[in-house]
């Protein structure tokens, strides 16, 4: 195995977009019953707006010079090819940070944030708020390309992470995560304590554990936040369930029809985003096939041997009024040092696109907390 980090610049075939141009133009398109709107699924003429958007709108070149504005470059770590942007502050006292995307997401997830966290002078910041930034592309994702073996769960991309970091020369630094990051971003911690200054998150993944003396006492907020999670699991976690148990047979349709990879994400990007950032990332899985690679990290993950303790590295939490509320209770049965938690009237699950400013302050406030 190599330790050499590569220079890597995106520079997609005009070919590949001719081809996906044709393939939009020759999509066949489902039926569906009257009047029923959403109620199954995404609607007909929802996804046939987007795609008339993306045929006749959208400009990947765009996308491609946005993200080749910073540097970015792969190593091969643990037999996998690993892609990340790595942006440098002006500030020689930066605080190192590592920025971990989710599904179905991709490092276009951070492109809003990058200007203010690396560079606050010129954005009306403090200049001793800065942070070097490493964004990578999660293995099976995007330009890290589609796996090429069996275990990649978030214990080992944390693993990985820990040694990229190694890797950059950074003997110190934070981790912060949203959807499947903040997953990943908590065992980077575990796994690299003594390097690790803390880990912030969108989302603490904690939930009852069925003793029902948990419930003893808990909060009309709290109950409003189980109940949320009880509808999204029975309306809205279909995805994640056939992506546990079998990508594969996920992944034929993925890879075959580019409309069929748009659907499959926007059932959960839905309208909480602009069709830029949706078909910025939808662009990416296509273009790379990775859709069915990527569906693996929650096969992975649902057969992975989760840690019986607990923990321990400064842990912080911004949460967003519309996404998945984490509940203290059970976030402090999984993780004992939780030293900061905000809860926001706006935003998403999509933060650092439709309310950076939030995101931004938070990760300020909470790294500098801790030097």
């Amino acid at each position: 195995m190599s330790n050499d980090i590569r220079p890597f610049r995106i520079e997609i075939p005009q070919a590949d977009l001719d081809y996906l141009q044709d393939r939009l133009a020759r999509t066949r398109w489902t039926t569906e019953l009257p009047g029923v709107g959403e109620e199954y699924g995404l609607s007909l003429e929802y996804v046939q707006g987007l795609v008339e958007y993306w045929q006749n709108g959208y400009d990947w070149r765009a996308t491609e010079a946005k993200l080749n504005e910073y540097p970015q470059f792969t190593t091969e770590i643990d037999g996998q090819n690993i892609h990340f942007l790595h942006v440098r502050s002006p500030e020689p006292d930066a605080t190192p940070l590592i920025l971990t995307h989710g599904w179905p997401m991709s490092v276009v997830e951070y492109l809003d944030v990058i200007g203010p966290l690396s560079d606050p002078r010129s954005h009306g910041g403090d200049p001793a708020d800065a942070f070097h930034l490493v964004i990578p592309s999660m293995p099976g994702f995007g330009f890290s390309g589609p796996t090429n073996d069996k275990g990649w769960d978030r214990y080992r991309i944390a693993k990985a992470w820990a040694e990229l970091m190694r890797r950059l020369g950074y003997d110190s630094y934070g981790a912060h995560g949203n959807d499947g990051g903040s997953l990943v971003s908590p065992e980077v911690g575990r796994f690299d304590p003594e390097h690790v200054l803390g880990v912030h998150v969108t989302q603490i993944f904690s939930f009852p554990s069925g003793d029902p003396a948990e419930f003893d006492g808990l909060s009309e907020k709290d109950m409003g936040k189980l109940e949320f999670l009880q509808w999204f699991n029975d309306k809205m976690s279909a995805f994640a369930k056939l992506q546990a148990t079998v990508p594969q047979t996920l992944a034929h349709a993925l890879a075959d029809s580019p409309v069929g990879q748009l659907a499959w994400s926007c059932q959960l990007f839905g309208d909480a985003v602009s069709r830029d950032y949706i078909l910025g990332n939808v662009m990416i899985y296509w273009l790379t096939n990775t859709g069915g690679s990527s569906a693996r990290l929650y096969y992975e993950d649902a057969h992975a041997e989760a840690p019986a303790e607990p923990t321990v590295v400064p842990l912080g939490l911004a949460s967003f009024a519309n996404d998945f509320q984490s509940i203290r209770r059970f976030a402090e049965r999984d993780h004992k040092n939780i030293v900061s938690w905000h809860e926001y009237d706006r935003g998403s699950h999509f933060a650092a696109h439709d309310a950076p400013d939030l995101l931004i302050s938070d990760l300020r406030s909470f790294f500098s907390s801790l030097k």
